[in-house]
Protein backbone atom coordinates (compact mmCIF):
# COMPACT_ATOMS: atom_id res chain seq x y z
CA UNK A 1 0.00 0.00 0.00
CA UNK A 2 1.09 3.24 -0.43
CA UNK A 3 2.28 5.52 1.97
CA UNK A 4 -0.70 7.64 3.19
CA UNK A 5 0.15 11.69 2.98
CA UNK A 6 -1.44 14.83 3.07
CA UNK A 7 -1.13 17.53 0.60
CA UNK A 8 0.26 20.77 1.49
CA UNK A 9 -1.93 22.36 4.58
CA UNK A 10 -2.02 25.26 3.10
CA UNK A 11 -2.64 27.42 -0.35
CA UNK A 12 0.40 29.33 -1.26
CA UNK A 13 0.28 33.03 -2.92
CA UNK A 14 2.14 31.20 -6.02
CA UNK A 15 -0.58 28.71 -6.68
CA UNK A 16 -2.53 29.44 -9.93
CA UNK A 17 -5.62 31.09 -9.60
CA UNK A 18 -8.97 29.26 -11.05
CA UNK A 19 -9.83 30.16 -14.68
CA UNK A 20 -12.28 33.58 -14.36
CA UNK A 21 -14.53 32.14 -17.11
CA UNK A 22 -14.70 28.61 -18.23
CA UNK A 23 -13.78 27.80 -21.78
CA UNK A 24 -15.99 25.80 -24.24
CA UNK A 25 -15.57 21.71 -23.59
CA UNK A 26 -15.33 19.78 -26.48
CA UNK A 27 -17.98 17.39 -25.87
CA UNK A 28 -19.08 16.07 -29.37
CA UNK A 29 -21.28 13.18 -30.59
CA UNK A 30 -18.59 11.21 -31.47
CA UNK A 31 -16.91 11.54 -27.17
CA UNK A 32 -20.49 10.56 -26.03
CA UNK A 33 -20.04 7.79 -28.10
CA UNK A 34 -16.52 6.68 -27.65
CA UNK A 35 -17.80 6.70 -23.42
CA UNK A 36 -20.85 4.63 -24.22
CA UNK A 37 -18.79 2.07 -26.21
CA UNK A 38 -16.08 1.61 -23.16
CA UNK A 39 -18.62 1.96 -21.03
CA UNK A 40 -20.18 -1.32 -22.51
CA UNK A 41 -17.38 -2.79 -22.14
CA UNK A 42 -16.75 -2.11 -18.32
CA UNK A 43 -17.14 -5.49 -17.24
CA UNK A 44 -14.64 -6.67 -19.08
CA UNK A 45 -12.47 -4.05 -19.14
CA UNK A 46 -12.40 -1.51 -16.10
CA UNK A 47 -9.48 -0.31 -16.57
CA UNK A 48 -10.18 0.95 -19.99
CA UNK A 49 -13.16 2.29 -19.27
CA UNK A 50 -11.75 4.25 -16.03
CA UNK A 51 -8.52 5.50 -17.81
CA UNK A 52 -10.86 7.17 -20.55
CA UNK A 53 -12.93 8.57 -18.41
CA UNK A 54 -10.28 9.69 -15.87
CA UNK A 55 -8.37 11.56 -19.09
CA UNK A 56 -12.17 13.15 -20.09
CA UNK A 57 -12.86 14.66 -16.55
CA UNK A 58 -9.34 15.81 -16.42
CA UNK A 59 -10.28 17.77 -19.44
CA UNK A 60 -13.30 18.91 -18.77
CA UNK A 61 -12.05 19.96 -15.45
CA UNK A 62 -9.23 21.51 -17.63
CA UNK A 63 -12.08 24.11 -18.66
CA UNK A 64 -13.12 25.44 -14.81
CA UNK A 65 -9.55 25.20 -13.27
CA UNK A 66 -5.85 25.56 -14.14
CA UNK A 67 -4.41 22.39 -13.60
CA UNK A 68 -0.76 23.23 -13.62
CA UNK A 69 1.04 23.47 -10.61
CA UNK A 70 -2.54 23.11 -8.47
CA UNK A 71 -2.98 21.13 -5.29
CA UNK A 72 -5.78 18.78 -6.07
CA UNK A 73 -7.70 16.37 -3.93
CA UNK A 74 -9.74 13.35 -5.10
CA UNK A 75 -12.32 12.44 -2.93
CA UNK A 76 -13.38 8.56 -3.26
CA UNK A 77 -10.09 7.33 -5.64
CA UNK A 78 -10.56 4.24 -5.74
CA UNK A 79 -8.11 2.44 -8.06
CA UNK A 80 -6.32 5.88 -8.57
CA UNK A 81 -6.84 6.57 -12.30
CA UNK A 82 -8.37 10.05 -11.91
CA UNK A 83 -5.17 11.03 -9.01
CA UNK A 84 -3.26 9.79 -12.15
CA UNK A 85 -4.36 11.82 -14.81
CA UNK A 86 -4.43 15.03 -12.27
CA UNK A 87 -0.69 14.36 -11.79
CA UNK A 88 0.14 13.84 -15.68
CA UNK A 89 -1.94 17.10 -16.25
CA UNK A 90 0.43 19.52 -13.65
CA UNK A 91 -1.77 19.02 -10.28
CA UNK A 92 0.01 17.58 -7.41
CA UNK A 93 -2.76 15.27 -6.68
CA UNK A 94 -3.81 12.92 -3.36
CA UNK A 95 -6.36 10.93 -3.56
CA UNK A 96 -8.55 9.13 -0.47
CA UNK A 97 -11.23 6.54 -0.49
CA UNK A 98 -12.51 4.96 2.75
CA UNK A 99 -12.47 1.31 1.39
CA UNK A 100 -8.59 0.57 1.98
CA UNK A 101 -8.25 -2.46 -0.25
CA UNK A 102 -8.84 -0.34 -3.24
CA UNK A 103 -5.99 1.71 -2.38
CA UNK A 104 -3.99 -1.42 -2.28
CA UNK A 105 -3.83 -0.77 -5.65
CA UNK A 106 -0.61 1.75 -6.19
CA UNK A 107 -1.51 5.20 -7.33
CA UNK A 108 0.57 8.15 -8.81
CA UNK A 109 0.91 10.57 -5.77
CA UNK A 110 -0.27 10.26 -2.49
CA UNK A 111 -3.01 8.46 -0.85
CA UNK A 112 -4.71 7.95 2.46
CA UNK A 113 -7.74 5.86 3.72
CA UNK A 114 -10.12 8.50 5.27
CA UNK A 115 -14.00 9.19 5.40
CA UNK A 116 -15.53 11.52 2.94
CA UNK A 117 -18.15 13.25 5.38
CA UNK A 118 -14.54 14.46 7.64
CA UNK A 119 -12.17 14.72 5.01
CA UNK A 120 -9.10 15.30 7.63
CA UNK A 121 -7.39 18.72 5.95
CA UNK A 122 -7.89 22.31 7.31
CA UNK A 123 -10.01 24.49 5.37
CA UNK A 124 -8.57 26.04 2.33
CA UNK A 125 -6.13 23.28 1.84
CA UNK A 126 -6.24 22.72 -2.12
CA UNK A 127 -7.36 24.30 -5.16
CA UNK A 128 -9.29 21.62 -6.42
CA UNK A 129 -11.21 19.22 -5.01
CA UNK A 130 -12.83 16.63 -7.36
CA UNK A 131 -15.32 13.04 -6.87
CA UNK A 132 -16.24 10.93 -9.68
CA UNK A 133 -19.38 8.73 -8.74
CA UNK A 134 -19.07 8.64 -5.14
CA UNK A 135 -22.05 11.06 -3.97
CA UNK A 136 -24.69 8.25 -4.19
CA UNK A 137 -22.54 6.05 -2.05
CA UNK A 138 -22.60 7.97 0.67
CA UNK A 139 -25.33 8.22 3.53
CA UNK A 140 -25.45 11.91 3.93
CA UNK A 141 -24.22 13.38 0.29
CA UNK A 142 -24.36 17.00 1.27
CA UNK A 143 -22.56 16.99 4.57
CA UNK A 144 -19.73 15.09 1.94
CA UNK A 145 -20.42 18.18 -0.53
CA UNK A 146 -19.86 20.67 2.77
CA UNK A 147 -16.58 19.10 2.95
CA UNK A 148 -15.24 19.35 -0.08
CA UNK A 149 -15.84 22.92 -0.51
CA UNK A 150 -14.97 23.56 3.21
CA UNK A 151 -11.44 22.03 2.34
CA UNK A 152 -11.25 24.02 -1.32
CA UNK A 153 -9.63 27.21 -1.10
CA UNK A 154 -11.40 30.52 -1.83
CA UNK A 155 -11.73 30.75 -5.20
CA UNK A 156 -10.83 27.28 -5.91
CA UNK A 157 -13.28 24.92 -7.66
CA UNK A 158 -15.04 21.54 -6.45
CA UNK A 159 -16.21 19.20 -9.32
CA UNK A 160 -19.03 16.62 -8.29
CA UNK A 161 -20.21 14.04 -10.58
CA UNK A 162 -22.84 11.59 -9.40
CA UNK A 163 -24.73 9.05 -11.31
CA UNK A 164 -29.27 10.14 -9.99
CA UNK A 165 -31.32 7.37 -8.71
CA UNK A 166 -33.64 7.70 -11.52
CA UNK A 167 -31.23 7.38 -14.37
CA UNK A 168 -30.74 4.11 -16.24
CA UNK A 169 -27.94 3.25 -14.18
CA UNK A 170 -28.82 4.61 -11.00
CA UNK A 171 -29.02 1.15 -9.46
CA UNK A 172 -25.78 0.06 -10.67
CA UNK A 173 -25.27 -3.39 -11.28
CA UNK A 174 -29.07 -3.88 -10.09
CA UNK A 175 -30.44 -1.58 -13.12
CA UNK A 176 -32.95 -1.38 -14.44
CA UNK A 177 -34.71 -3.39 -11.69
CA UNK A 178 -34.39 -0.09 -8.95
CA UNK A 179 -36.99 1.63 -10.80
CA UNK A 180 -39.20 -1.22 -8.68
CA UNK A 181 -37.40 -0.17 -5.91
CA UNK A 182 -34.09 -0.10 -4.31
CA UNK A 183 -34.64 -3.03 -1.92
CA UNK A 184 -36.24 -5.51 -4.28
CA UNK A 185 -34.07 -4.69 -7.33
CA UNK A 186 -31.14 -5.98 -4.72
CA UNK A 187 -32.74 -9.10 -3.58
CA UNK A 188 -33.58 -9.79 -7.50
CA UNK A 189 -30.17 -9.69 -8.19
CA UNK A 190 -29.08 -11.67 -5.21
CA UNK A 191 -31.03 -14.73 -6.37
CA UNK A 192 -30.30 -14.01 -9.62
CA UNK A 193 -26.18 -14.28 -8.92
CA UNK A 194 -25.92 -16.20 -5.76
CA UNK A 195 -24.58 -13.25 -3.80
CA UNK A 196 -25.85 -9.85 -2.55
CA UNK A 197 -25.02 -6.66 -4.85
CA UNK A 198 -21.72 -4.77 -4.24
CA UNK A 199 -23.60 -1.47 -4.24
CA UNK A 200 -26.29 -2.38 -1.79
CA UNK A 201 -29.06 0.20 -1.62
CA UNK A 202 -29.44 1.70 1.83
CA UNK A 203 -26.16 -0.11 2.61
CA UNK A 204 -23.56 1.68 0.11
CA UNK A 205 -26.26 2.70 -2.67
CA UNK A 206 -28.32 5.70 -1.53
CA UNK A 207 -31.57 7.80 -3.91
CA UNK A 208 -29.80 10.42 -4.37
CA UNK A 209 -31.79 13.11 -7.34
CA UNK A 210 -30.37 15.73 -9.70
CA UNK A 211 -32.76 18.01 -8.24
CA UNK A 212 -31.79 18.32 -4.76
CA UNK A 213 -28.25 18.41 -5.68
CA UNK A 214 -29.28 21.56 -8.14
CA UNK A 215 -31.23 22.95 -5.04
CA UNK A 216 -28.18 22.24 -2.18
CA UNK A 217 -25.65 23.82 -4.38
CA UNK A 218 -27.68 26.95 -5.39
CA UNK A 219 -28.68 27.61 -1.56
CA UNK A 220 -25.04 27.41 -0.30
CA UNK A 221 -23.81 30.88 0.38
CA UNK A 222 -20.44 30.08 0.31
CA UNK A 223 -19.95 28.57 -3.54
CA UNK A 224 -20.86 29.88 -6.87
CA UNK A 225 -22.49 27.56 -9.39
CA UNK A 226 -20.29 27.59 -12.53
CA UNK A 227 -21.82 25.16 -14.40
CA UNK A 228 -24.14 21.77 -14.46
CA UNK A 229 -23.86 19.68 -17.25
CA UNK A 230 -24.98 16.28 -18.01
CA UNK A 231 -21.57 14.07 -17.98
CA UNK A 232 -21.32 11.59 -21.09
CA UNK A 233 -23.50 14.61 -23.41
CA UNK A 234 -22.90 16.42 -26.56
CA UNK A 235 -23.06 19.76 -25.58
CA UNK A 236 -25.98 20.54 -26.91
CA UNK A 237 -27.53 18.17 -24.62
CA UNK A 238 -26.94 20.59 -21.57
CA UNK A 239 -30.12 21.57 -21.89
CA UNK A 240 -31.99 18.54 -20.01
CA UNK A 241 -30.73 19.37 -17.12
CA UNK A 242 -32.99 22.49 -16.87
CA UNK A 243 -36.31 20.27 -16.80
CA UNK A 244 -37.28 18.66 -14.10
CA UNK A 245 -38.12 15.55 -14.30
CA UNK A 246 -36.18 14.36 -17.40
CA UNK A 247 -32.98 15.58 -15.71
CA UNK A 248 -33.62 12.79 -13.58
CA UNK A 249 -33.74 10.00 -15.99
CA UNK A 250 -32.39 11.51 -19.25
CA UNK A 251 -28.60 13.15 -17.60
CA UNK A 252 -27.62 9.98 -16.70
CA UNK A 253 -24.60 11.37 -14.82
CA UNK A 254 -24.67 14.66 -13.40
CA UNK A 255 -21.51 17.04 -12.94
CA UNK A 256 -21.80 20.21 -11.11
CA UNK A 257 -18.43 22.17 -11.41
CA UNK A 258 -18.93 25.42 -7.97
CA UNK A 259 -16.57 28.22 -7.20
CA UNK A 260 -16.04 28.42 -3.56
CA UNK A 261 -16.29 32.55 -3.35
CA UNK A 262 -14.70 34.56 -1.73
CA UNK A 263 -16.35 35.83 0.85
CA UNK A 264 -19.92 34.11 1.82
CA UNK A 265 -22.21 35.83 0.16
Amino acid sequence: MVAAQRPPSAASPTRPAALEQPRPRRATLARSVRLLRAFLREQHDPDGFYRLLARDTVAQLSAYARLDGAVALDVGTGSGSLARELNAAGARCAGMDVDVAELTVPTAGNVLAADALALPFRDGAVDVCVSSNVLEHVPDPWRMGAEMIRVTRPGGVVYLAFTPWLSPWGGHETSPWHYLGGERAARRYERRHGRPPKNRYGESLYPVTAGKALAWARARRDVEVLDAFPRYHPRWAKGVVRVPGLREVASWNLVLVLRRRLRAG
